[in-house]
């Protein structure tokens, strides 16, 4: 079982950043891929980041490439999100989640755990 845990979300105004965190639970973590997901009200959870278990790859949407970087220190068990340039359209409460079987994928039913949220306001 991994247990996780966001932080980091705010309000910022748009050109602003926010680095969001990830805690995990468990000595598994660093064998586990990880993801970052979002969701808007009143619309589909959607992928945003994802990262290998090495830190070695790192997968990305194409609405946040160029702005968004994840990264992890798998020595403290958590994964970042740093997010340059906010734009209002990236206003959505932020997810990260565990995949046990390393695919760093961009399905959400390629995770098995899931953080409980923290959100992004970036007003237009």
């Amino acid at each position: 079982q991994v247990q996780l845990v966001e932080s980091g979300g705010g309000l910022v105004e748009a050109g602003g950043s926010l680095r969001l965190s990830c805690a995990a639970s468990g000595r598994t973590f660093s064998s586990y891929a990880m993801g970052w997901f979002r969701q808007a009200p009143g619309k589909e959870r959607e992928f945003v980041a994802a990262i290998s278990w090495s830190g070695g790859s790192t997968y990305y949407a194409h609405s946040v490439k160029g702005r968004f970087t994840i990264s992890r220190d798998n020595a403290k068990n958590t994964v970042y999100l740093q997010m340059n340039m906010l734009k209002p359209e990236d206003t959505a409460v932020y997810y990260c989640a565990a995949d046990r079987y390393n695919r760093a994928g961009y399905s959400l039913r390629e995770y098995d755990y899931w953080g409980q949220g923290t959100q992004v306001t970036v007003p237009s």
